[in-house]
C-alpha cells in the first residue's frame, strides 16, 4: 500500500478503508456512463470528525480526493480516476432531528433523500426536493450539485430549501453553521458557496432543511396544447388561477410521446396527436371544493381553446398512469444501442424557438436516430435524449451546445458539470465569472485536491 493508505489505515482503521479487489463495483462508477475505474483506495467514515481525519491526512500527502454520496450522478462528478481516493459517505446516514417549531429538518450527508422525505411527512412536514433517483441518490448529493427535479415550480432548486451546513474543508478544517433561523445575515453566507460546488471547495456531512405545510387537495391532469408558446400561456393562466399552489408542470413534445406509445406500450392519452402534452399537478385545497375548482379552471381553458383536450386523474391509479408518461424514459433509455442526453435550459420566452432548432438539427444531422425532448417548462429546464447505433457523440453534443449558447441557455440545468461537461462550461459562463471560481477554489483548496477536473 501507499504511504497515504498506511496512514489512513492507521489513523481510521483497517474497517474503514477498502483497497484493490475489495472495492465494491458501486464505488468504481457513476450513472455517467464512463467506464468504471478503482479508486487508489475508498474511504468509508462514520462521522464529521473521521472526514476531517481522512482529509487532514490526504492535504499532508498531497493526495486528491472524490467525494461519493448516492453515485447516481449523470456528470461524472463521482467517478474516480485511477490515482484518486474515493471518500464515500454512505455509512453517514440518518436524520438527526425535525424541530417542528422551527420547520427544520438536520441530516448527515449520505441519508438517501427518500429517507429525508419520509421523516419530513411523519411530521406532518413536506421535503421540498424531490427527484427521480429519491431511493439512491443523497441529501448531500443534491445539496453538492444544488439538485433540481420534480417540484421545482413550486419550491426552487436545493439551494432554497437548505438553511444550514456543515463541512470540511481540504486540509480538514470542519466548517459549522446549522442554522434554522430563515433570516440570519451575519456577514458572508458561506454555506451558498458549498451549495452546487459539486465537492470541489470541501465536503458537505451535514444539512439543515427547511419544511414546508404539506399540500391538500393534490390534483394532476394531462393537457395537450398546440406548441411551446400555449404551454407558457397555459403556465401563466394556471399561475393566476392557482397562485403558489401549482407544483408540477412537465412538457413532453410529440416525438417523446410515440416513444412512450410505441416503445414503452403506454396506451395513447387522446385520439389524436398534439405537439406538446403538459403534466399539471396543483393544490387546491382539501375537500370537494379543491377539485371543482381544479376542473373548472381546466374547463374554462378549454373553452378558451389554450387547451385542445385533458384528462384528469380521478384516482392515485390514474395519477400513476399520467406520470408513466413522464417517467417512459427509465423504460427505453437503457435499450439504446448507444445515446447521448442532455440537461439543458432556456430563457422561457425561447423554449419553442429552441426546440425547433433541436429539432432541425436532430433531422438534418442525425436522421436515423432517434430523438425525443421533454423537460421542466415551467423551470425553463429541457432534456434531450438522442439514441442511435455508432451515435458519434462528440459531434451530437457540438451541436446541440452550439445551439445552447446560440439562445443564451444553461449547459446544465440541473445535473451539474462534473467531468463530463467541463469542456462545455465557457459557453454558459463569462471569462471573469470562470475567473472569479478559479479564486475561490485556490482559496479554499489551494492544492487542488478535492475533486479535481470537476467544474474547473
Amino acid at each position: 500500500m501507499s504511504a497515504v493508505v498506511d496512514a489512513l489505515v492507521a489513523a481510521l482503521g483497517a474497517d474503514r478503508i477498502r483497497v484493490g479487489a475489495d472495492v465494491p463495483e458501486r464505488a468504481r462508477a457513476d450513472a455517467s456512463g464512463l467506464a468504471p475505474t478503482a479508486p487508489l483506495a475508498l474511504v468509508l467514515p462514520r462521522s464529521t470528525e473521521e472526514v476531517s481525519t481522512a482529509l487532514r491526512i490526504c492535504h499532508a500527502h498531497g493526495q486528491p480526493v472524490v467525494t461519493q454520496g448516492g453515485m447516481t450522478g449523470l456528470a461524472g462528478g463521482a467517478h474516480p480516476f485511477d490515482a484518486e481516493v474515493a471518500l464515500s459517505l454512505e455509512r453517514m446516514s440518518g436524520v438527526e432531528e425535525v424541530d417542528a417549531g422551527a420547520a427544520t429538518l438536520t441530516a448527515l450527508a449520505g441519508t438517501p433523500l427518500q429517507v429525508v422525505q419520509d421523516a419530513a411527512a411523519e411530521a406532518g412536514f413536506l421535503c421540498g426536493i424531490d427527484l427521480g433517483a429519491r431511493g439512491t441518490c443523497t441529501i448531500g448529493g443534491n445539496i453538492a450539485t444544488n439538485a433540481g427535479g420534480n417540484n421545482v415550480v413550486r419550491y426552487g432548486m436545493a439551494r432554497r430549501n437548505v438553511l444550514g451546513l456543515e463541512a470540511v474543508l481540504a486540509d480538514g478544517t470542519v466548517m459549522r453553521s446549522l442554522n434554522k433561523m430563515l433570516k440570519n445575515n451575519a456577514g458572508y453566507d458561506w454555506t451558498q458557496l458549498f451549495i452546487g460546488s459539486e465537492g470541489t471547495l470541501g465536503v458537505v456531512t451535514r444539512v439543515v432543511i427547511g419544511l414546508h405545510p404539506r399540500p391538500e387537495g393534490v390534483h394532476t391532469a394531462l393537457c395537450a396544447v398546440e406548441n411551446a408558446d400555449a404551454a407558457l400561456a397555459l403556465l401563466r393562466a394556471l399561475e393566476r388561477c392557482f397562485a403558489g399552489g401549482l407544483l408540477v408542470f412537465e412538457g413532453m413534445w410529440r416525438e417523446f410521446i410515440r416513444q412512450a406509445v410505441d416503445e414503452v406500450g403506454l396506451a395513447a392519452p387522446f385520439a389524436e396527436e398534439h405537439d406538446v402534452l403538459v403534466l399539471v399537478e396543483a393544490a387546491t385545497g382539501a375537500g370537494p371544493e379543491g377539485a371543482e375548482r381544479f376542473e373548472e379552471a381546466l374547463g374554462s381553458l378549454l373553452e378558451e381553446g389554450l387547451v385542445h383536450d385533458a384528462v384528469v386523474a380521478r384516482s392515485e391509479a390514474d395519477r400513476a398512469k399520467l406520470w408513466a408518461f413522464r417517467e417512459s424514459p427509465y423504460e427505453y433509455q437503457a435499450k439504446l444501442p448507444k445515446w447521448v442526453g442532455f440537461d439543458v435550459s432556456f430563457p422561457r420566452a425561447r423554449i419553442g424557438e429552441a426546440v425547433e432548432a433541436l429539432r432541425a438539427a436532430a433531422a438534418s444531422r442525425w436522421p436515423q436516430a432517434l430523438s425525443v425532448i421533454f423537460g421542466h417548462i415551467a423551470d425553463s429546464n429541457l432534456h434531450l435524449i438522442v439514441g442511435a447505433a455508432g451515435l458519434d457523440k462528440a459531434m451530437v453534443e457540438e451541436t446541440v451546445y452550439a445551439i445552447v449558447a446560440d439562445f443564451g441557455g444553461s449547459v446544465s440545468a440541473e445535473h451539474g458539470i462534473g467531468r463530463n461537461k467541463r469542456a462545455w462550461l465557457a459557453l454558459s459562463r463569462t471569462a471573469p465569472e470562470l475567473a472569479l471560481m478559479r479564486t475561490i477554489k485556490r482559496a479554499l483548496d489551494p492544492a487542488d485536491l478535492l475533486n479535481r477536473g470537476r467544474v474547473l
